[in-house]
């Protein structure tokens, strides 16, 4: 029994191998939670859990479908793999989730900014599963720096 858990960790994996699957979600974690902080100081709705939970679930879903893509269907015929469908999934699921921050209250609408960093938070993990680490780092730290930068900027613009 110890000895088919320990195949089963260690080389079922068919095109992501299981060290980098590992990484990938581990970089999803942590540039999820990068953006998640900057939220989280703000005192934003969706902060440090909520971009965490979105980036390493956007990247789940990436290595599953390398994973289902390497398993066989049917003949190459028959098989439909669209990693763009996957990513299609991803990007409106994330939307529906954000939009729902989204509130408009006495004619002022609110928490745009949090609902489009949790939008980036998947695209975030989507680039950390289809191991484009350096993209999604790059991302994280540019969007970090719009929402850390430019709110300064804001500040400074209304005279506040």
């Amino acid at each position: 029994m110890f000895e088919s858990l320990l195949n089963e960790i260690q080389g079922d994996f068919s095109a992501v191998p299981a060290w980098a699957a590992f990484f990938r979600l581990s970089c999803a974690l942590l540039l999820g939670a990068v953006i998640g902080i900057e939220r989280e100081w703000r005192s934003k709705p969706a902060g440090l859990r909520t971009h965490i939970l979105v980036a390493v679930a956007a990247c789940l879903f990436v290595i599953i479908g390398q994973e289902l893509s390497a398993l066989s269907f049917g003949d190459a015929g028959q098989q439909r793999n669209d990693p763009l469908r996957m990513i299609e999934a991803v990007t409106a699921g994330v939307a529906f989730l954000a939009a729902g921050l989204i509130v408009t209250a006495q004619g002022e609408v609110r928490n745009i900014t949090t609902g489009a960093s949790l939008w980036l938070a998947g695209a975030v993990g989507l680039g950390c599963g289809a191991g484009r680490i350096t993209l999604a780092a790059m991302a994280t730290a540019m969007v970090v720096m719009v929402l850390a930068l430019l709110k300064w900027v804001e500040v400074l613009a209304r005279g506040r």
